[in-house]
């Protein structure tokens, strides 16, 4: 069993059902899925950097991702509906856990002055989603053959919540988040 799961299994979900005074185990919230999607716009003009996206991709997650085809054709951007502009995985069960476990105590620290993700990237379902520059922060990746740079999103999707449950849930997971400024008076 990944180290998370029993974590939470054992220690988060009771801590956040007195923190919010649930009185239901099931209106605890929970991590379902974890979707990675990495966009390459790019792709259109050149085959390769789909290829080395699917490539990267399948390295980090640690399962072949589906590729991603336009849903309309946009004359503007060279587009055709039905073209490959993208990749996409969704990791569940104890290959989830996992892989948020390395994301956070390993990847994050990795990225050059950083000083936590933001607190502002929940939707109104309480998801997480996190944007990443840059795929070398992930130890899988060898810097010297990387061919292009890609980003990519990572989104947290959880069962229950409103986002100030989750919010607690990731931070009780370890998730880094950035300090909260308090607003400083200036007398005058």
């Amino acid at each position: 069993m990944a180290r998370l799961r029993d974590e939470y299994n054992t220690k988060f979900a009771k801590a956040i059902q007195d923190q919010f005074e649930i009185k239901n185990i099931m209106d605890v919230p929970k991590l379902t899925k974890i979707v990675i999607n990495m966009g390459v716009g790019d792709a259109i003009s050149d085959m390769k950097i789909l290829d080395s996206a699917v490539e990267d991709m399948t390295k980090i997650a640690g399962q072949k991702p589906i590729i991603t085809r336009s849903k309309l054709a946009i004359s503007n951007f060279k587009l055709r509906e039905g073209m490959p502009i993208g990749c996409k995985v969704t990791l569940r069960g104890n290959t989830m856990y996992e892989f948020m476990d390395r994301l956070i105590n390993i990847c994050l620290p990795r990225i050059r002055d950083f000083n936590g993700v933001s607190r502002k990237a929940f939707d109104k379902q309480g998801n997480y989603t996190l944007g990443i520059s840059d795929q070398s922060i992930f130890p899988e990746i060898d810097t010297g053959k990387i061919k292009y740079q890609q980003g990519m999103d990572i989104t947290f999707v959880f069962s229950k919540g409103p986002k100030e449950r989750t919010l607690e849930l990731l931070t009780l997971f370890g998730m880094p988040f950035t300090k909260i400024k308090k607003r400083q008076e200036q007398t005058v």
